[in-house]
C-alpha cells in the first residue's frame, strides 16, 4: 500500500505503534470502534483504510470517505479510533492504520460482523399434509453469520423423533426424512436455527398425517336377557375426521337397518388423531332386539367397522351374561395394548 497521499517529514521523531490493532467483532447493526495506538507521532500523520478496497477512511482528523457511518476521534495524539455506526455484513474485513513516515509504517485489524439466524421462508418447508405409510421429507434452511446450525425436535412433552429406526431427542442437519411415517409421528416439528448470536429463531412445521378409520371393540359377543339395558360401546382413530353411525343386521343378515340414536363424543389424541367414543344403549323389550349390531366409521381414505353380537342369555349364567340392573362400559387402551372392562350399575 503507497501512502502518497502524505507529505513528507525530515525530522528526527521516529514515530511507532503502541501496540497492535486488536480484531474486532460486532453483531450486525450495532457500533464498532478499531483502535490504533501511536506513540511520537509529533507532525506526522496518520490515516485509516479499507484494504481490500484500498479505499482512505479518514486523514488525521479529516474524514475522506463519503460514507455517513464512518468517524475519527483522538485523544492527544496518540489513541486513533475508527468508529463504524450501525454495521452493515459488507464492513467485515481489514482496516489499515498508517503512519506517513518514509518508508510508511502500519498495521491492520480485522472487524467481524456476526449475524444471528434467520429461517429463510422459500428453501424452507411449509406445513405437509401426506397419506399413513409415505416418506417425508421436510426441510430448513437459515441465514446468519456464522453458518447456523439447524436443530429439529418434535414439540410436546416427551415426543420422540424416529431417525433410522431409532428413537431420538432431537436431529441436525437441513434436511430431515421419516420414512413411512405413521400416524403416532404427526404433529408440528420444529426447525431451530442457532449460531451462538442470539437470538435464535425457530419455525414450526406440522405434519399432518391421514389414515382411514379403525375401529376397536373388547367384546364381540354379548348375552343378556329381555329386560336388561345394554350399552355397546366401540373406539375409532381416523383423521381427518370420522362419519360414525351404528347399523343392525337381520338375524338372517339379508338387510341392514340404521340404528337411530346413540352417543358419539369425539376428542383428539396427543398425535392429532381423532378418536370418537361410540355408545348404544339397547334396552330388550322383546327378542327382536336381539342381533348383530355393526359400528361403522368412514373417512374420505376408506372405512371400518366392528360387528357386535347381542345374544339371548343361556340358561347356565357365563361371565358375558348381564344381571337385569347392569350395563357393560369396554374401553381399549391403544398405547400400550392392554384392555380393560369397566362394569357399572344403573340406578
Amino acid at each position: 500500500m503507497n501512502n502518497n497521499y502524505f507529505l513528507s517529514h525530515s525530522i528526527s521523531a521516529d514515530p511507532k505503534f503502541a501496540t497492535p490493532i486488536n480484531n474486532v467483532t460486532v453483531a450486525v447493526s450495532r457500533d464498532a470502534v478499531l483502535t490504533c495506538s501511536v506513540h511520537d507521532l509529533y507532525q506526522f500523520k496518520v490515516a485509516w483504510l479499507r484494504v481490500d478496497t484500498q479505499t482512505i477512511l479518514t486523514i488525521q482528523h479529516h474524514i475522506i470517505t463519503k460514507n455517513h457511518r464512518i468517524s475519527i476521534t483522538n485523544t492527544e495524539k496518540k489513541i486513533w479510533e475508527l468508529k463504524i455506526k450501525e454495521v452493515k455484513e459488507s464492513d467485515r474485513g481489514w482496516y489499515m492504520c498508517q503512519i506517513n513516515t518514509d518508508p510508511m509504517k502500519s498495521q491492520m485489524g480485522y472487524l467481524n460482523v456476526v449475524v444471528s439466524p434467520d429461517i429463510l421462508d422459500d428453501p424452507t418447508s411449509n406445513d405437509v399434509i401426506i397419506q399413513e405409510y409415505e416418506n417425508v421429507t421436510v426441510s430448513c434452511t437459515a441465514s446468519g453469520s456464522p453458518e447456523p446450525t439447524i436443530l429439529w425436535k418434535r414439540e410436546g412433552h416427551n415426543k420422540k423423533l424416529y431417525i433410522d429406526n431409532k428413537e431420538s431427542e432431537t436431529f441436525i442437519g437441513t434436511i430431515l426424512r421419516i420414512p413411512y411415517i405413521t400416524r403416532h409421528q404427526a404433529g408440528a416439528y420444529l426447525c431451530i436455527a442457532s449460531n451462538g448470536i442470539p437470538p435464535t429463531k425457530s419455525k414450526r412445521i406440522k405434519v399432518v398425517v391421514n389414515f382411514k378409520p379403525k375401529i376397536f371393540t373388547h367384546h364381540r359377543v354379548i348375552h343378556a336377557a329381555i329386560g336388561q339395558k345394554v350399552m355397546l360401546e366401540c373406539l375409532t382413530e381416523s383423521f381427518p375426521n370420522s362419519v360414525n353411525y351404528w347399523m343392525r343386521a337381520n338375524p338372517d343378515f339379508s338387510s341392514n337397518d340404521y340404528v337411530m340414536g346413540g352417543s358419539y363424543n369425539t376428542s383428539i389424541d396427543s398425535y392429532g388423531a381423532y378418536e370418537v367414543k361410540m355408545k348404544l344403549l339397547v334396552k330388550l323389550i322383546s327378542v327382536h332386539d336381539f342381533g348383530v349390531y355393526k359400528c361403522i366409521a368412514k373417512n374420505a381414505l376408506g372405512n371400518s367397522e366392528e360387528i357386535i353380537k347381542l345374544l339371548p342369555a343361556s340358561k347356565t349364567i357365563d361371565k358375558h351374561e348381564f344381571h337385569p340392573t347392569s350395563f357393560i362400559s369396554t374401553y381399549l387402551n391403544t398405547r400400550n395394548g392392554k384392555t380393560m372392562l369397566v362394569y357399572d350399575s344403573w340406578a
